[in-house]
């Protein structure tokens, strides 16, 4: 049991992902997440995660989306009010033998370095073909809207 909190550390660290800063309005930030909510499946316990994120999304203060691939996606519901989520340019995932269950930690770097960690209270899988369907047709009909401006995990 004394090895658990190193190796949650050790996770956590292998996780962390650089992402681009992106601001959304709190109007258009409420409205994409009804939209990823209305695609999103029913609830899961765990998802695969062998530490490759390839994006992932603020939808608010307790919510993120995580694209784990380019087609495989995860609405993350997170406890209370995650501190600095839509402004980190950095996430991580902890993550037990491969799977990030209900009740892992997200791991927050916000700009000033500060460290924070928020609870995962529920997982759901995106039907990431609907939400691009969705998010074009927004953009077709009001000539903005969504635009798929997740961020890259990659360097």
């Amino acid at each position: 049991m004394k090895g658990i909190p190193a190796v949650l550390s050790s996770a956590v660290a292998i996780t962390l992902l650089l992402g681009a800063c992106a601001s959304v309005p709190a109007d258009a930030s409420s409205q994409e997440l009804s939209l990823y909510r209305a695609h999103a499946g029913p609830q899961v316990a765990s998802f695969s995660y062998l530490g490759h994120m390839d994006s992932w999304k603020a939808l608010g203060d307790n919510t993120i989306a995580v694209w784990t691939r380019p087609s495989e996606a995860w609405l993350i519901e997170l406890t209370g009010i995650c501190n600095n989520l839509e402004d980190t340019p950095f996430i991580g995932l902890s993550r037990q033998v491969g799977q990030v269950h209900t009740g892992s930690q997200v791991l927050v770097h916000d700009p000033s370095k500060v460290k924070s960690s928020c609870y995962i209270r529920a997982i759901r899988p995106l039907d990431t073909a609907a939400i691009g369907e969705a998010e074009k047709q927004t953009r077709d009909a009001t000539g903005s809207g969504p635009q798929g401006d997740h961020r890259s995990a990659g360097m």
